[in-house]
């Protein structure tokens, strides 16, 4: 088994002395890095790992040999080259050391007991361990207001700030959001917006995380703990199908702080602001904490005895068939394979979907070979990015494409119906109306004139193609058709978009109508698995439009819905309405009564991140370890627990008696995961990850070369339903520093089509789809296509909108 991490090949090495000791190290390394790999510490603030060097603070002062003598000089700028001699703590780079500590302190506020950075602050440490002991300056220091918002979670106090230029270069290197600068000059030189322009950076939260002093705080921990009250574990973030690495923090049993862990191969320690606040959820006073069961039309409190016997009981009333389960994409893979062998062994059911109607083919996404990894984008020559807006939907893998693109000299081109956040950065781009994607596919296949300056950079690999659906709207086996397209390109590797923290390591578990355990189909299989498990349908099972739409038929008669919420996040949302009245009977296990659970006739509470431990998958297929740091709240239980308890209550055999246990049994099961252990991700040499082995059944790859188009909009407006970062999603709406920056609703068209319903930015129109229609103001942008509209299809007022081929628009007078 092989991670497929593909380290590029090792340097040259050349020998150098620091502090006298001779070792070896890689040819033209950073100084400041090679002596701290080798066991020697250099001060430094300004210096970071991720970022250009600039030698600003001056604190890694240092003494190279030279032929005139000894240089005093910033080894965060120092490259390292054959016989160099090194001094770090000679008289010399002591006194300098003094000396920067000491103007450093001129005018900071030392207000180390009330600063949130006390404690886990690089300045107070290394004033205790390099500074002079005493200031000879007894000057009245500067003033500033104290603190400023910024933006909406980040506030600067300038009185600390020592112009290290971290959070300014991370916003324009990194991020490519340089909404913070330095102003003025000399003693009143300071980091500020620019006016009216607040820090509205997805990525804020980084520049707080690295600051070296308390100068930038995030208000959702300002004033919650102190370092030394904090315990922590490292985890994996379920935002998004990345798999960002990160470490959860806790005080009184209460998750209090989220910060970014250096992973080489997925986040490199950067985190969205989404990924690093979205813990205010977990300490919501909304979460359910008890079984609720309807009683005369209300959902009551009860007993989890009482309540897992009334599921029991109403679940034993149905065949197999009658059964329909979706969900599972935001839970571990201990508890999507539980779930999993639950309905498929227990239930006898195989309509089971993780996806909510807005992904791909699960046989596509789970298998694709050959499939890309992460850290292939830092050997990529050219990138081929076609589907969701990154910047908006995967914001750390935007990170690492954007990186590609202005670091490493990948050539990026970006296929999409309107700009989108990695635009800036591509090389190319390419647009096209809605619903006519595989006309322009078709062009590329067939070298048209009219995007060869596309085709010949395509023909430059290795090749990374990041494929999925920019739209809700979208063919999904557009992406496919993009991928079969890819596959003929020179070195090329495919990554699939799916949306949902584990949604791949939940179609990896088998949640999915036709695959089961191991990545493996139905067909292929259900003897080998029949070994292990007993007499399974044979048949594959509807996915969750389809369940929807059966039960909203009456022929699925009971619903299973496991941390997802189909009246918000299905393309149609009143299909999931109609489903769930007629269905005879609805169990949802979740953290909150969401737009779905409150219709269900019972409802668990489960545990969700940081409460429960195990393993997930992320889009490239790295299996890594979650850890669990507070205890649920109230009543609640994993769901693995919870599936165990109906199992035995169903007749089944009780055989999970912890999560590690479901681990081995998935190691035994689904042969893809053979070789992944407990320990190798917790504690061994898989604690990065592992990358499942890319060994898919062969024949879920047969797709077709060009994908069909859209159902004809009938003349109407093509529509491009996109989506934003915070949105109308329950754990955003329970995180109060992210639920007040969901956008405004709008509705995007093409200047020629607003001069024809006379229309001007900010007037009013309704907009009609196939479901309904939703009264939104206009925003013009000249990047659609004429006669396409383009909506942010998760929020309450355009959700309605989401599932439409074409819509309708009227000037409202």
């Amino acid at each position: 088994m092989s991670d497929h991490n593909g380290a590029p090949k090792a340097p040259k090495n050349v020998s150098i002395t620091i502090d006298g000791v001779v070792t070896q190290v890689p040819a033209g390394e950073l100084l400041i890095k090679v002596a701290e790999d080798t066991g020697t510490y250099i001060p430094r603030f300004c210096w970071h790992p991720r970022m250009k060097p600039v030698g600003m603070c001056r604190m890694c002062l240092v003494e190279v040999e030279t032929p005139r003598g000894k240089l005093l000089t910033t080894s965060c700028t120092m490259p390292v080259n054959e016989g160099m001699i090194v001094e770090t703590e000679s008289d010399v780079v002591t006194k300098a050391q003094e000396g920067i500590l000491e103007f450093l302190l001129i005018n900071h506020p030392l207000d180390c007991p009330v600063c949130d950075r006390g404690g886990e602050c690089p300045l107070q440490d290394q004033t205790m361990a390099y500074g002079p002991g005493e200031s000879r300056f007894v000057e009245e220091k500067r003033h500033f207001e104290k603190p400023i918002p910024i933006s909406d979670i980040v506030l600067l106090d300038r009185e600390r700030c020592i112009l290290c230029a971290r959070c300014t270069r991370f916003s324009e290197e990194i991020s490519g959001d340089p909404l913070i600068e330095f102003k003025e000059r000399g003693n009143t030189t300071q980091v500020l917006t620019f006016p009216d322009e607040p820090f509205a950076s997805y990525f804020s939260g980084n520049t707080v995380q690295i600051c070296p002093v308390g100068a930038l705080t995030a208000t959702p921990y300002r004033f919650k703990a102190r370092p030394w009250d904090l315990e922590a574990v490292e985890s994996v973030s379920l935002v998004d199908p990345v798999g960002s690495k990160v470490s959860v923090q806790s005080s009184q049993n209460e998750v209090v702080r989220i910060n970014g862990v250096d992973n080489e191969y997925t986040n490199q320690g950067w985190l969205s602001d989404k990924d690093r606040y979205i813990f205010e959820y977990i300490n919501s006073e909304h979460r359910l904490t008890v079984p609720l069961v309807r009683r005369d039309g209300e959902l009551v409190e009860t007993t989890w005895p009482e309540a897992l016997e009334v599921v029991a009981d109403r679940l034993g009333e149905y065949a197999g068939e009658e059964v329909g389960a979706i969900g599972g994409a935001h839970n571990t893979n201990e508890e999507a394979y539980a779930l999993g062998k639950f309905l498929r062994k227990t239930l006898t059911t195989p309509h089971i979907d993780a996806q909510v109607g807005d992904g791909l083919d699960p046989q596509f996404a789970a298998a694709v070979v050959p499939r890309a990894t992460i850290d292939d984008l830092e050997r990529a020559r050219t990138i081929l990015v076609w589907g969701q807006d990154l910047k908006e939907e995967f914001p750390v893998l935007y990170l690492r494409v954007r990186r590609a693109a202005t670091e490493l000299g990948a050539t990026l081109v970006v296929v999409h119906p309107r700009r989108n956040g990695l635009d800036g950065d591509a090389a190319h781009t390419l647009r096209y109306r809605p619903g006519e994607g595989a006309d322009l596919l078709r062009k590329l296949v067939n070298g048209d004139d009219s995007v060869a300056h596309v085709t010949a950079a395509l023909a430059e690999g290795p090749v990374v193609a990041i494929v999925g659906r920019p739209s809700d709207a979208e063919n999904p086996r557009l992406a496919e058709s993009v991928a079969a397209f890819a596959r003929g390109l020179p070195d090329a590797t495919i990554m699939p978009l799916l949306r949902r923290g584990n949604v791949f390591g939940a179609l990896d578990m088998g949640l999915a109508p036709t695959l089961l355990p191991g990545r493996r189909s139905v067909a292929a299989g259900r003897a080998d698995l029949e070994a292990d498990w007993g007499p399974l349908p044979s048949a594959e099972g509807k996915d969750a439009t389809g369940i929807l739409q059966a039960a909203t038929a009456g022929e699925i008669k009971a619903l299973v819905l496991t941390g997802t919420d189909p009246v918000n996040d299905h393309p149609t949302p009143g299909l999931a309405e109609a489903a769930i009245d007629a269905a005879e009977f609805v169990v949802a296990m979740d953290l909150f009564l969401t737009d779905t659970s409150r219709l269900a006739d019972v409802v668990l509470p489960v545990e969700g991140f940081g409460e429960t431990e195990g393993t997930v998958t992320n889009l490239e297929g790295r299996v890594q370890k979650v850890n669990r740091k507070v205890p649920g709240p109230g009543q609640s239980r994993a769901l693995w627990a919870i599936v165990d308890d109906l199992t035995r209550r169903l007749g089944g055999t009780s055989s999970f008696p912890s999560a590690q246990a479901i681990a081995k049994e998935i190691a035994t099961v689904a042969p893809a995961y053979r070789d992944i252990t407990w320990d190798l991700v917790d504690w061994g040499d898989g604690r990065d990850g592992v990358v499942v082995p890319g060994d898919g059944d062969a024949s879920v790859l047969e797709y077709v070369p060009v994908a069909a188009t859209l159902p004809s909009t009938g003349g109407r407006y093509a529509l491009h339903a996109g989506r934003s970062l915070y949105d109308d999603g329950v754990m955003v709406r329970m995180s109060p520093s992210l639920a007040a920056l969901a956008p405004e609703p709008s509705v995007a068209i093409h200047p020629r089509d607003a001069a024809v319903l006379a229309v001007s930015a900010g007037d009013a129109v309704r907009v009609t789809g196939d479901h309904g229609s939703a009264e939104l103001p206009v925003l013009i942008d000249d990047t659609l296509a004429p006669r396409t509209v383009a909506v942010v299809a998760n929020l309450p007022e355009t959700r309605i909108l989401r599932g439409s081929a074409g819509v309708e628009i009227e000037a409202i007078r």
